[in-house]
């Protein structure tokens, strides 16, 4: 019982944070788009593309390959 009320308690405060950074992206951006029309800084916009460019390496043959299936495929 006391090992379930512990990770309770860490994955609730875990969130909390996890939340707060999100609410600091918001914030920024805002305040950006207040200033000079800019919604979204260069760095939020680096965080949300390289996930992306690591999973096209990680999968790039498998991406190749349904491309050329595609292509040899007769309709």
């Amino acid at each position: 019982m006391k090992k379930i009320v512990l990770i309770l308690g860490f994955i609730y405060f875990a969130l909390n944070d996890a939340s707060a950074q999100c609410r600091m992206c918001n914030a920024v951006a805002e305040a950006q788009a207040e200033e000079d029309g800019s919604s979204i800084n260069t760095g939020i916009i680096y965080i949300m593309v390289m996930p992306y460019i690591i999973l096209f390496i990680v999968f790039r043959k498998n991406i190749f390959g349904l491309l050329r299936s595609l292509k040899n495929r007769d309709f």
